[in-house]
């Protein structure tokens, strides 16, 4: 194995708690990775040595992108739809229905290219975790395969049978439902980390969502939820009484829905792509943070309504429109999704934790925002590509 050392760190942002709040920053630093973890943290002045050294000469260091929400398992193209909107036509959840009919008829080989391709781009722009989810499919052997291609490019892979109701199934929910809750469950818990539900109007209702979460909890899959998208939806407090990992979107929220989150462990995660690519009203972050909920930033990455790659974008985005501070947007971006994956070891610098570091070609990371859509990302170091 081969150390590496950064040093002349301008400005490290570290997300860890016992360094301090927040961002939890440090100037003139260094840090040593050695096997994919980080080995030491200090000052540069003081910085061991190690096999090869890294010059950061003197420009700011976060930890990787933890991108918590993402359905990169998919074929076809939906700009014309982006387009429809953009001349004023409003989204629904029926575009998803082209995607599943395209996705069906691609082969494997082409889903997982198409993957690759977009993960390649994240890793780019600093991703160094992604989430992934199934639910363009929507059959039993093509969720299946779907979470089959997209365990080969991430270990966090989401089980989204419940995206929509496919056209079949369109006079017959209830049969669905329990299709996803049965065989179709029983397919893709192996390839599966989670489990995922499109609790919204035009897709599943509340009773519906916590059938088909409480199937795949009793299966060992931790739960996440799509919810409050489209209105205000009684998706967001099942999360919290379900104990979900996080639930997503959360556009329009009641008091009630704001007050559950901030006294809970479900962490809310914002799709800012979503409603640019949209035009719905953003979320309100200042809402969430000021109850002391748990506040992720994530791409949403689909060819539908957020077809985004970019979380420096996403957090211009956070800052901007949801009236997000660049710290709050940063750690929203990496620690915030994090926790949406109950994980403990990314989203962080630290002594003993995954060496997902990213070099961003700039003295601050205010710059994501200050700058935005330029390609400010150095050098990127992560746990699987050093």
């Amino acid at each position: 194995m081969t150390s590496t050392l950064i040093d002349n760190i301008g400005l490290l942002v570290t997300n860890d708690p016992q360094v301090g709040t927040g961002t939890a920053e440090r100037e003139s630093a260094a840090l040593v990775l050695d096997g994919g973890i980080i080995r030491w943290i200090g000052d540069s002045r003081d910085a061991p040595a190690a096999d090869e050294r890294v010059d950061a000469a003197g420009r700011c260091v976060i930890p990787g992108f933890v991108d918590s929400h993402s359905h990169l398992v998919f074929a076809g193209d939906r700009a014309d739809e982006f387009e429809y909107r953009m001349a004023g036509r409003s989204y629904s959840a029926g575009g998803i229905r082209r995607t599943v009919a395209a996705t069906r008829e691609a082969s494997s080989g082409a889903l997982l290219a198409n993957a690759r391709r977009l993960v390649a781009e994240m890793r780019a722009q600093g991703t160094t975790t992604v989430e992934v989810k199934s639910g363009y499919g929507l059959t039993v052997s093509d969720e299946a395969r779907s979470l089959e291609v997209a365990g080969q490019v991430t270990s966090e892979t989401t089980f989204l049978g419940a995206h929509v109701v496919p056209p079949e199934f369109a006079d017959d929910v209830a049969a669905y439902v329990d299709l996803v809750t049965g065989d179709m469950l029983t397919a893709c818990a192996p390839f599966a980390r989670w489990i995922d539900v499109f609790c919204e109007a035009g897709a599943f209702d509340v009773d519906q969502a916590r059938a088909i979460l409480v199937a795949g909890q009793s299966r060992g899959l931790g739960a996440r939820m799509h919810a409050a998208q489209l209105g205000e939806s009684a998706g967001v407090q099942l999360a919290v009484e379900l104990d979900a990992a996080s639930v997503d979107h959360c556009t329009f929220l009641s008091g009630a829905d704001v007050d559950a989150l901030g006294g809970s462990s479900t962490v809310a995660t914002l799709l800012p792509g979503v409603e640019f690519s949209t035009r719905q009203p953003y979320p309100d972050a200042r809402r969430l943070i000021a109850a002391g909920a748990t506040v992720a930033i994530a791409s949403d990455c689909n060819p539908g309504s957020s077809y985004t790659s970019s979380m420096p974008f996403c957090i211009a985005v956070a800052v901007r429109d949801l009236r997000m501070t660049p710290a709050e947007a940063l750690w929203a971006a990496t620690a915030g999704g994090a926790q949406a994956l109950r994980r403990n070891d990314i989203g962080v610098i630290a002594v003993g934790k995954r060496a997902d570091v990213v070099i961003l070609d700039a003295p601050t990371y205010v710059h994501l925002a200050y700058r935005p859509g330029v390609p400010l990302i150095h050098r990127v170091f992560s746990h699987d590509a050093p």
